[in-house]
């Protein structure tokens, strides 16, 4: 890995990965602290930290934390696919208003609450990058297949959160990044029970691939959906 990943952000800049814990969370965390550019580098996970993203007060004590520090980089890694035992559904006839309800909150209520108040701790006047990951079967111009409609659906809700909130980030700094990201198929406890078949990637190469994607977006970028390798994704 080359010894500065994150070329177009500040020398020194500060970086803060929310859900640092999981699979690909803590492989992003990893390439950043290996980055000599990155000065300071915090993680914040519900294992380590209490940060439950579907309780606002949690995150709203946890921002309150950082409030004094002014971030460069923000990656938030959470995200669920199997919620209480209760997995995708292969047909609108297996749908639970409860299991879709719990999707909502872990896949786009919880990042929109991390906007609401880690969006002000970004540097302001310089370069900054916010990203979410966001899957691309969220997708609704890529979807070919159906099923998995709570898992797809709070994914495009992420989507929309993430492009309104670009807007009004880009308010207030017009050199900002806010996007999602699929990250491709990961080999991590998320993706395991449904990796049949598919080709997936070890958790470095893939934090290294989305970083690298995300050195490579511009302002104009901001707001939208892109894949692993830089390339667009439809909505």
């Amino acid at each position: 890995m080359a010894d500065t990943l994150m070329k177009s952000l500040q020398a020194g800049y500060s970086a803060l990965v929310i859900g640092a814990s999981g699979g690909i969370g803590q492989a992003i965390s990893n390439c950043l602290a290996a980055d000599l550019s990155c000065s300071n580098l915090v993680r914040l996970s519900r294992r380590e930290d209490g940060l439950e993203i579907t309780d606002e007060e949690t995150v709203h004590r946890a921002a309150d934390r950082l409030r004094e520090t002014a971030f460069d980089l923000i990656v938030c890694a959470t995200g669920a696919l199997t919620i209480n035992g209760v997995g995708p559904e292969k047909s609108i006839r297996q749908l639970s208003q409860n299991a879709m309800m719990n999707q909502f909150a872990a896949n786009a209520v919880g990042p929109a609450l991390i906007l609401k108040h880690f969006a002000p701790l970004l540097a302001r006047k310089r370069r900054v990058i916010v990203a979410f990951l966001s899957a691309r079967v969220g997708s609704i111009g890529d979807n070919q297949l159906g099923g998995w409609i709570s898992y797809r659906s709070s994914k495009a809700a992420l989507n929309q959160i993430v492009h309104t909130a670009a807007i009004e980030v880009s308010r207030a700094n017009p050199a900002s990044v806010v996007v999602t990201v699929h990250p491709g198929s990961v080999m991590t406890s998320l993706s395991a029970p449904f990796s049949s078949g598919h080709q997936r990637s070890e958790p470095k190469n893939a934090a290294q691939a989305v970083l690298q994607a995300l050195d490579s977006l511009q302002p104009a970028d901001s707001g939208g959906f892109f894949a692993y390798d830089g390339s667009p994704i439809a909505w």
